[in-house]
């Protein structure tokens, strides 16, 4: 009578979390590319053929050149109480002359720079980043030039 009650009690544990793995699958957030259409695109390519050809870019750059941008996220979430974790990224970058002609394509990895969230609605913010003594030594003055800021 124990060890029944016992292995019910496993059962009854072990189920919930048997349950919570169903969201295991990797989900795809962005733009899919298609090895095919990209393959249309060349250097010297007009930017309204790449925009026909692989829709749509998730980022258009004007800073620095034209550019467009086209990422693609893959996540995975072991569990689906867990927090999601990125198991890869992939930029396709269209960089455009002033012409507005294909200058040269590239692609980007998670080997090629840093996670970037791009649904946090977040802006980080610019400049140095201040300790706490360095926050109060500046909003007294009664710092020495050259230290906090």
């Amino acid at each position: 009578m124990m060890l029944a009650r016992k292995a019910m009690l496993a059962v009854a544990l072990s189920l919930p979390l048997a349950l919570a793995a169903c969201g295991a699958d990797p989900v795809t957030r962005g733009y899919v590319l298609d090895d095919q259409a990209l393959k249309q695109i060349k250097v010297g390519s007009s930017a309204e053929q790449v925009v026909l050809v692989l829709g749509t870019p998730s980022i258009v750059s004007t800073v620095g050149g034209k550019g467009y941008y086209y990422v693609t996220q893959i996540t995975t979430q072991r569990y689906q109480f867990m927090s999601q974790n990125i198991a890869e990224q992939r930029v396709l970058a269209v960089h455009l002359d002033a012409r507005n002609k294909v200058e040269k394509i590239a692609n980007y990895g998670l080997q090629d720079g840093r996670l970037f969230d791009f649904i946090s609605r977040t802006t980080p913010t610019g400049g140095e980043e201040l300790s706490l003594a360095r926050q109060l030594i500046k909003s007294t003055n009664l710092a020495p030039p050259g230290i906090g800021g």
